[in-house]
């Protein structure tokens, strides 16, 4: 049989400081952070319209908090999809800008089918996302990359609007090839009721969901202690709620394979 499109798996056995500075918020990576090395991006592709995608929610939800206390640090980043939409939940943060973000994925990995829940480690390895154990070992056999080292100055121009200023060295040496540096912003605490579709009467919680996601710039052939600058824009919500929020910058190839990445919570103060 031809493979599907897209399908719904079920499980198979098996801290920031800041300082104010002149109006503005300033935020470096932890000293924890920078001491323990470079992170692993795990990006779960997810759908409230999928009945098993709430349980690789509370999985990844977990991983986020520590839960397994892996020796690598890691940092999640949900991204709602919107192909389920049409089985009678529209699921209120999916985006077909996820969508397409997860269809490259199954290009570059050489999948045949684009599913939910899954979950890509470093841009190099996937599995369904709601199997702990396949999980748990790619993330600790990823690659790993020195953390960035960018300070965040944060803004808010108008009532509607953030502004993120990010300034610093990537720590790993960028060849002529090159690679963009992207910039999302994500929400956590989310709390559904649906009320139909697959999920009908269950309370949905979803955290680090990608609301936002920015292109800060793409830089090539330059050193890893060369100062890297640039701002991004980002449109808010309007329920935005800066203490359920935070930032993740990552560095990523036109091969979707990520070289590096940092966190940042949003200060309460902006």
């Amino acid at each position: 049989m031809a493979p599907r499109l897209f399908a719904c798996f079920r499980k198979e056995s098996s801290s920031t400081s800041s300082n104010e500075v002149h109006g503005t918020v300033v935020v470096d990576a932890s000293a924890e952070e920078q001491r323990r090395g470079g992170a692993v991006l795990v990006e779960l592709f997810s759908s409230q319209g999928c009945k098993t995608s709430p349980e690789a929610e509370l999985l990844v939800s977990r991983l986020g908090r520590g839960d397994f206390a892996l020796e690598a640090p890691v940092i999640v980043l949900a991204f709602h999809v919107d192909y389920w939409d049409y089985m009678g939940w529209k699921d209120p943060y999916g985006s077909s800008q996820w969508t397409v973000r997860q269809k490259a994925y199954v290009e570059a990995l050489k999948l045949d089918t684009m599913f939910t829940p899954q979950v890509v480690v470093q841009g190099r390895a996937q599995c369904v996302a709601n199997d702990e154990e396949p999980l748990l070992s790619a993330i600790m056999n990823a690659q790993r990359f020195p953390c960035p080292a960018f300070q965040a100055t944060f803004q808010r121009p108008t009532s509607d609007t953030l502004q993120v200023s990010l300034s610093g060295p990537l720590r790993s040496k960028i060849d002529n090839n090159g690679v963009n540096i992207m910039v999302a912003l994500y929400e956590s605490g989310l709390v559904t009721d649906c009320p139909r579709g697959e999920n009908k009467g269950r309370v949905l919680s979803n955290d680090y969901v990608v609301r936002k996601l920015e292109k800060l710039c793409t830089v090539k052939d330059i050193s890893a202690k060369k100062v890297v600058s640039g701002t991004v824009n980002f449109s808010l919500w309007e329920a935005f709620n800066s203490t359920k929020c935070g930032l993740v910058v990552f560095v990523q190839d036109n091969s979707h394979q990520i070289f590096g990445s940092q966190s940042f919570q949003l200060p309460d103060t902006i």
